[in-house]
């Protein structure tokens, strides 16, 4: 059971025409536009800080510090001087990922040496 115009084109219960209306205007129109990319702290740099201060705290990785601070400093600087804070982020990354290894292969050391044996 179709819904159609005698004149055979398919019945259009309200609205104008077929044609005659305009396009929607996608973008415009409700709500707020979407923040800006460069506001507010990179997360990428408050991600380093919390698990280079963990690293420091709970594994005893001795590079966490050197690497909470360039992530501190990275934070800082995250909107006067974008490209020295991703530096700064990449080797706090660097410093955090260098630490875990050298405590790692410590540990592994240790306990294939015997000195964990008791």
């Amino acid at each position: 059971m179709s819904q159609e115009d005698p004149s055979g084109y398919p019945y259009q219960p309200y609205g104008a025409p077929y044609g005659e209306q305009p396009p929607p205007q996608y973008g415009y129109g409700y709500g707020y536009p979407p923040p800006r990319r460069d506001d507010g702290p990179s997360a990428n740099a408050i991600v380093s800080l919390v698990l280079n201060l963990l690293a420091l705290l709970s594994c005893c990785n001795f590079l966490g510090l050197p690497g909470a601070i360039l992530a501190g400093l990275a934070l800082s600087k995250a909107r006067t001087e974008p490209r020295a804070a991703r530096t700064m982020v990449i080797w706090s990354w660097i410093m955090f990922g260098l630490g875990f290894v050298l405590s790692a292969g410590i540990v592994l050391f240790l306990g294939l040496s015997g000195h964990l044996d008791d």
